[in-house]
């Protein structure tokens, strides 16, 4: 053995007491990093919903009847645009619209349980983007930047707020059966803030491996070693203050301990009533259904745990076949859709009603978000819709937001957004709000400046504050 690591009985309790005071002041750094809320939060936790792949919002939101109207007939005055393949003519939308709710939104007629929210739901029709590609769009979306290395939205309010829950992770990505979103975990990266911030990757269909103990070792050597190792980081942490990575690795091991314990209970679907998979979908023989339906339940079971914020995919990245793993429909929008609202429809409004019913709305605040829009006109040559980073539709519902309102507008045919045009600055700065944090004063210092989520931009969306 290493001769530092030799410790007799007495060196080792004479130390003991300042590697615990170690431990102690670790903490307490770590509880003095985060920011207590500016004012008092609406909202204590976050559920972002993603649908990666730019879903269309004149197919599934934003209602145009001029679109019905001068379907087939040119974009009036518009000179071409070129994003991902030339354009051709106005193709409306392949299914009706149809008013729901007591305030009459029209949605598509393919979303039937999604319907049933609309009341509790804040749309906004006119945000825009500052890219057309997906895997920057992805991460524009998340992070309020169009490059990797920046921390995402909920690495932000981790690092802001804090868990609510020690024995689990403040921030956890439950990506899809098929697969990650475009550019994978860098939608979900802690960037330049400390490790410890970026997401815990999970999903029904992919459990956190390793968590269990291995046969051949007891719990109580499992514990004694767990202390050592404690101890030792302990003595290594006091002797190298402020490396946040070694602070990250010690939280890590930590929380992995708990995690063995907790982690596999949350995760256990099993016991839950038949009612609820019944309502969610669990069983449906659409597999993919099926699945993403598991990862709407599972969010529940993390937010009812406590955990601050939970981002769930719906989709995945891009495929060699047109719009097959996500909502990039360029080429057969109909046939492509007619796949993906399914998948999406139930399980996302069970989950809704799920969260509802049980009173979490009070402190959940859930938006729905996808890279960018799609256009008004057919894909030249195809019956798809190419990319629209001028307009698209993200929404809001639960703590802190007046339901049933539809926030700015797109233009008569959806190509641009035309009134009180908005920006993921302004919805995320909307976001913090609810949280009860100033998106201009939650900064990190990092080469030489005082970074922020919201960069120099962005407002409070008010209109949408209940």
């Amino acid at each position: 053995m290493n001769a530092s690591l030799e410790f007799s009985r007495r060196q080792f309790l004479g130390q003991m007491t300042t590697g615990l005071t170690g431990v102690a002041l670790s903490r307490l750094f770590s509880a003095e990093s985060k920011t207590q809320p500016h004012f008092t939060p609406r909202a204590k936790q976050v559920l972002q919903i993603f649908c990666p792949g730019a879903a269309s919002h004149v197919d599934l939101w934003d209602h145009k009847p001029m679109l019905e109207k001068y379907d087939g007939t040119p974009l009036p005055g518009a000179a071409e645009v070129t994003f991902q393949g030339k354009n051709g003519n106005l193709m409306k939308s392949p299914w009706s619209f149809r008013a729901a709710g007591q305030s009459g939104k029209r949605i598509s007629s393919m979303l039937t349980h999604m319907a049933r929210h609309v009341d509790d739901i804040a749309f906004i029709h006119s945000m825009s983007s500052r890219t057309n590609t997906h895997g920057p769009g992805c991460i524009n979306m998340n992070s309020c930047f169009t490059r990797e290395g920046f921390p995402s939205a909920g690495s932000w309010v981790s690092y802001a707020l804090g868990s609510l829950n020690e024995n689990l992770p403040t921030y956890i990505a439950i990506q899809d059966l098929r697969g990650e979103p475009p550019n994978g975990k860098a939608n979900w990266s802690n960037g330049f803030l400390p490790a410890q911030y970026q997401a815990v990757a999970m999903a029904a269909q992919q459990p956190l491996r390793n968590l269990a103990r291995p046969a051949a070792i007891s719990s109580d050597e499992e514990k004694a070693t767990r202390d050592f190792l404690q101890f030792i980081n302990s003595q290594h942490a006091a002797a190298h203050p402020g490396n946040s990575e070694l602070q990250a690795r010690m939280a890590a091991y930590e929380m992995a301990a708990k995690m063995q314990l907790t982690a596999p209970e949350v995760s256990d679907l099993s016991g839950e009533p038949q009612h609820v998979h019944d309502l969610y979908g669990t069983g449906d023989p659409n597999k993919l259904k099926a699945a993403y339906a598991k990862n709407c339940l599972l969010a529940r079971r993390f937010l009812e745990q406590g955990v601050r914020y939970v981002s769930l995919y719906c989709a995945s990245r891009a495929s060699a076949v047109d719009g097959l793993l996500n909502w990039d429909a360029h080429k057969t929008l109909k046939a492509d859709y007619e796949r993906h609202c399914p998948i999406f429809d139930q399980p996302t409004a069970a989950l809704l009603t799920d969260l509802k019913q049980r009173g979490m709305l009070n402190d959940v605040l859930v938006v729905w978000c996808t890279e960018f829009g799609r256009m008004p006109t057919h894909q030249q040559g195809t019956s798809g819709r190419d990319h629209n980073p001028d307009a698209f539709t993200t929404w809001m519902m639960g703590a802190g937001i007046k339901g049933g309102i539809s926030h700015g507008e797109t233009d008569e045919f959806g190509r641009r957004a035309a009134v009180d045009v908005a920006t993921v600055y302004d919805f995320y700065a909307t976001v913090l709000h609810l949280l009860g944090l100033d998106h201009e004063k939650l900064t990190y210092y990092h080469n030489g400046a005082k970074r922020r989520l919201t960069d120099v931009h962005g407002h409070v969306l008010t209109p949408l504050l209940a």
